[in-house]
This record gives structure tokens, sequence and C-alpha cells, in this order.
């Protein structure tokens, strides 16, 4: 299964790829492709897993870019 995300106001290229390696960890997660430029995430995994995704990509975001906000695509 695939979802989307958006992170706005995502501005270090450095802080994408860190939140992008985070997310891959996740369990249940298959592969996770964050896009800098346009502040697209797509990430695939179990659906059981992606469920509880949400949460836990703010909880990383938040760590690495505080003033970021993520929403669902």
């Amino acid at each position: 299964m695939k979802q989307q995300l958006r992170l706005i106001g995502l501005d270090c290229a450095h802080c994408a790829a860190k939140i992008e390696r985070a997310v891959q960890e996740l369990p249940g997660v298959s592969s996770a492709s964050l896009n800098f430029l346009t502040g697209r995430l797509t990430v695939e995994g179990e659906e059981q897993a992606l469920a509880e995704l949400f949460d836990h990509t703010v909880r990383l975001v938040r760590r690495y870019e505080p003033d970021a906000e993520v929403r669902r695509a």
C-alpha cells in the first residue's frame, strides 16, 4: 500500500534526507521517498503500519524540522 504526505515549510535538504532515512526505518515501511523541492513524502509498506505512519512522521519531522508542518496529500 502507498501513502503520500506533504511537508510544508521544509527548508533544509540535509534534514529532508534525515527524515527520509528515519521513515524508511519505521517498522512495516518497505520504502520512503521525500522530494525536497515539492515536499512530498511517498511511503510504501504494510497497510497496518501505514495507519500509524502519520503520527510517527509528525514526530520525526518535528525532531529535524520543528517549523515544518505535515499534512495528508
